[in-house]
């Protein structure tokens, strides 16, 4: 696959409406599969989370090393943080006061402790590829059902897909029910396009992690990033 940039962005003004809160943590560990955990966790810290339409949350990653290491597949195996870690927040704006309120605070993740430190305002980008770790898929979809459906939601958005190219599947466990997803990327968006993907997301389960985009540069780690 080839793309070029262009720079269109330069010219395009991203409004403020949706940001990204991200936070300094002192965390030694999480389990790789945290997402219920830690979004419990937040919506009991800020009670407005969960019914906060356009709030979502990132889970929380970590890079492979050039070491040998390999992000573990068992859910319940440990990721080992560093201090660069950060937890992010995709908000409103209306609702930065209030998320301020989770600066200080000690989380319990899975019986990890998670303290928040203090956050910066990060704005949505311009760049036009974007990616997505989670992207919910229906039960039993292949990759080529799950393209299309997300063909489908994206014409419904407004949104003409160029280039796009999925990864494995992944399972985010709750106690009441298994949540199947792929990540997604997406290339040659308008710039237009790539903020409102970042701005309202695709399909649903935002509090777990899911269907947020983030900008993404560098071709070259495609297949990695996508089966990450």
């Amino acid at each position: 696959m080839y793309w070029q940039e262009t720079k269109e962005h330069e010219r395009y003004i991203v409004h403020d409406d949706i940001v990204d809160v991200v936070y300094g943590i002192d965390c030694r560990a999480l389990p790789v599969d945290h997402a219920y955990a830690l979004s419990q966790a937040i919506q009991q810290a800020l009670p407005w989370f969960a019914e906060e339409k356009h709030a979502g949350l990132h889970t929380i990653h970590v890079a492979e090393s050039g070491n040998g290491w390999m992000r573990p597949d068992q859910a319940d195996a440990l990721l080992y943080l560093s201090r660069r870690t950060k937890l992010t927040l995709r908000l409103p704006k209306h609702r930065l006061d209030d998320a301020g309120k989770l600066t200080g605070r000690t989380l319990d993740i899975g019986g990890n402790r998670l303290r928040v430190e203090k956050s910066v305002v990060r704005p949505l980008s311009p760049i036009t590829t974007v990616f997505s770790r989670y992207i919910v898929s229906r039960e039993g979809a292949d990759e080529n059902a799950f393209l299309r459906d997300a063909v489908a939601m994206f014409r419904e958005m407004g949104v003409l897909p160029r280039k796009m190219l999925c990864g494995m599947e992944h399972v985010i466990a709750t106690p009441d029910r298994i949540i199947r997803a792929r990540s997604l990327m997406l290339a040659e968006l308008t710039v237009e396009e790539s903020v409102k993907l970042q701005q309202q997301g695709l399909g649903p389960e935002r509090k777990l992690g899911c269907g947020l985009f983030i900008p993404h540069k560098d071709i070259r780690e495609v297949k990695p990033v996508l089966d990450y």
